[in-house]
C-alpha cells in the first residue's frame, strides 16, 4: 500500500494543537428572483440559514474531519456568539481552552448565498486588545500542553491574539520541547514566525512579506519566488516555506540549498467557493506531518485536500474518505498502467455503482481465482457481460486461494490475475478479496445479476442472496476441455 495511503489511516493516531483566531461562519441561503424598487440591488429571499466554525476554528474542524485528536486555544466574547463557538466545538469532539472575554464581541461572518452565487458577506469583528497582564498565564498553558502534541498549527487571521510577543512565546515554547511549528501567516510581520518550521503564505501574503510582485505567468516566476523565500529564510531563519498559488497550485520552497524548490499543479476540477480552503490545506498538511508522511508527499496531500475543498459551496471539510479517493485516483492518472484504475476497493466500488445505478446501467458480478486465464474463463466474462451494463468481477487473494486450492497455489500473484484481468474489455472493475466468499462484495453492492458457471442454487449462497433482494442468479455455460488444473498437469509434463 502506498505510503500516502497508510499515513491516512494513521491520522488518528495523530495529536494536533491548533492556536489561533476562532470566528463564526453564517451562511444565510436563499434566491433572488427580482430586483427591489427602491434601488438597483437584488432582493434576497431568505430560507436558511447555517452556522459553522471559522477562522482557526475550520482547521480544528478539518483535523477532527480527517480523524486527528484535536486541541484548540483561542479567545472569543462573553456572548451569544461565543457560546455558539464553543457549542460547535464540543458537537464535533475538538477540546478547546478558550479565553472568555468581557469587553470584546466575537468575529462574525456572515454571507448570502443564492443558488451557487455568493452575493455578500458582512462582518462583525473588531482586533483583540492585548492585555499583558495574562501573559505569564498564557506561558503557563502553552509550557503544559505544547509537550503533548505531535504538531502545532498557528492560524494567524490577525484578529489581535497573535501579537509579535505572544506568537514568539508559541514559537519559542514549542522549539524548547522540539514540537514543529506550522504557521498560516497574516500580515508582513515575519519577525514573529522567526523560528518556525513551515510558514504556509499565499501569493499575497508572500508579496507584501518580502515587498516584491509575483506573476504565476512570468516565465521567470519560479526564480523570483525563490529569491523572495531567500530574504525570509535568511532573516527569519525559517526552514520551510509552503506559497499556496490559488489556480496555480502550490510551491514548496526549503530553506536546505541541496533541496530543490517544488511546483506543484493544483488539483481542483470545479471551484464553487474558496472559503476556508487555505484552512483545509493547513490542516491536511499538520495532519501529514503528524502522521510520520514526508514533507513533500504531505503537501500534495495538503494540495488534493483544498482541490476537493473548493468543490464544495461554503466553508467545508474534508473526510478521510474523500481523501483517499481522490489520492486513489491522481495515483491511477499517474500510473503508466492505465488498466489500474479499473482495480478497485469496495468502498470506491459502491460509491460508483451508487452513481452507475442513479443513471440507470445495470450491474453484473462474477468471481473467481482466475489463476491462469484461459478461454473458459474468456468465455465466462463474454457471457456474463451480455447481460449487464457493467461488469465487476472479485478476484480472491493468494490467501485465500491457498487455503481454497492448497499450498502450491496460486501460480500467479494476485496483482498479476488482477492486471491481467483488469486488461480485458468486456471487465470494467476488479475488486481484490482476502475472505473465503465474496457474499460480503454481493451484499454491500448488491448487483442486478449474479453470475458463476457451475453451481446450482443449494451451493450458491451469493447466488441465494442476490434472489433475496431482487435480483438475478444466472449459471454460465462452462465450456468444456478448459481449466487452470489441467494446464498445471501440462506444464509438469
Amino acid at each position: 500500500m502506498p505510503l500516502t495511503s497508510t499515513c491516512i489511516d494513521h491520522f488518528k493516531n495523530t495529536k494536533i494543537l491548533v492556536i489561533g483566531d476562532v470566528m463564526l461562519d453564517k451562511f444565510k441561503y436563499g434566491k433572488v428572483e427580482r430586483i427591489s424598487p427602491e434601488a438597483p440591488v437584488p432582493v434576497f429571499k431568505f430560507e436558511h440559514e447555517k452556522q459553522m466554525l471559522g477562522g482557526a476554528g475550520n482547521v480544528v474542524a478539518n483535523l477532527v474531519s480527517l480523524g486527528c485528536q484535536t486541541t484548540f486555544i483561542g479567545i472569543i466574547g462573553k456572548d451569544d456568539n461565543g457560546l455558539k463557538i464553543r457549542e460547535l466545538l464540543d458537537q464535533i469532539g475538538a477540546r478547546s481552552h478558550l479565553i472568555k472575554l468581557k469587553n470584546y464581541r466575537t468575529i462574525v461572518k456572515t454571507r448570502l448565498i443564492a443558488g451557487n452565487n455568493h452575493l455578500l458577506r458582512a462582518d462583525q469583528e473588531e482586533i483583540f486588545p492585548v492585555n499583558e497582564d495574562v501573559l505569564p498565564k498564557y506561558q503557563k498553558i502553552l509550557e503544559q500542553i505544547v509537550k503533548k502534541y505531535d504538531i502545532i498549527l498557528v492560524s494567524d487571521y490577525n484578529k489581535g491574539l497573535l501579537t509579535p510577543v505572544t506568537t514568539r512565546m508559541i514559537v519559542d515554547i514549542c522549539r524548547k520541547y522540539h514540537k514543529n511549528v506550522i504557521v498560516d501567516p497574516k500580515g508582513n510581520d515575519y519577525a514573529k514566525y522567526a523560528g518556525s518550521y513551515l510558514v504556509k503564505p499565499n501569493l499575497k501574503e508572500f508579496s507584501e512579506a518580502t515587498g516584491r510582485k509575483y506573476d504565476p505567468k512570468s516565465p521567470d516566476f519560479k526564480e523570483q519566488v525563490i529569491q523572495g523565500a531567500r530574504l525570509l529564510f535568511d532573516k527569519f531563519n525559517i526552514q520551510n516555506l509552503v506559497i499556496t498559488l490559488s489556480e496555480h497550485g502550490m510551491m514548496f520552497i526549503p530553506s536546505q540549498p541541496d533541496h530543490q524548490p517544488v511546483q506543484i499543479p493544483t488539483q481542483a476540477k470545479e471551484v464553487f467557493d474558496v472559503s476556508g480552503a487555505g484552512d483545509t490545506s493547513l490542516a491536511a498538511l499538520g495532519a501529514s506531518l503528524a502522521a510520520g508522511l514526508p514533507i513533500l508527499e504531505a503537501i500534495n496531500m495538503a494540495n488534493i485536500a483544498s482541490g476537493i475543498v473548493v468543490g464544495k459551496l461554503g466553508t467545508a471539510t474534508v473526510s478521510p474518505d474523500e481523501l483517499s479517493e481522490a489520492l486513489t485516483e491522481q495515483e491511477n492518472t499517474t500510473d503508466i498502467w492505465r488498466q489500474k484504475r479499473k482495480i478497485i476497493t469496495l468502498k470506491q466500488a459502491k460509491t460508483i455503482v451508487e452513481k452507475l445505478r442513479a443513471k440507470g446501467l445495470k450491474i453484473g458480478f462474477t468471481n473467481g481465482c482466475f489463476d491462469c486465464c484461459h478461454l473458459g474463463h474468456l468465455n465466462s466474462f463474454m457471457q456474463a457481460k451480455q447481460l449487464c451494463d457493467v461488469l465487476i468481477v472479485a478476484v480472491n487473494s493468494d490467501a485465500s486461494v491457498k487455503r481454497y486450492k492448497g499450498p502450491n497455489r496460486p501460480i500467479q500473484d494476485e496483482q498479476t490475475r488482477s492486471i491481467l484481468l483488469a486488461s480485458l474489455e468486456f471487465i470494467d472493475y476488479v475488486i481484490l478479496f482476502e475472505e473465503d466468499s465474496p457474499i460480503d462484495i454481493v451484499r454491500t453492492l448488491k448487483p442486478d445479476i449474479v453470475a458463476k458457471e457451475g453451481y446450482t442454487l443449494d451451493q450458491w449462497p451469493e447466488g441465494r442472496l442476490a434472489i433475496s433482494y431482487g435480483g438475478e442468479a444466472v449459471t454460465l455455460n462452462r465450456l468444456e476441455g478448459y481449466s487452470t488444473s489441467d494446464l498445471v498437469h501440462k506444464m509438469k509434463g
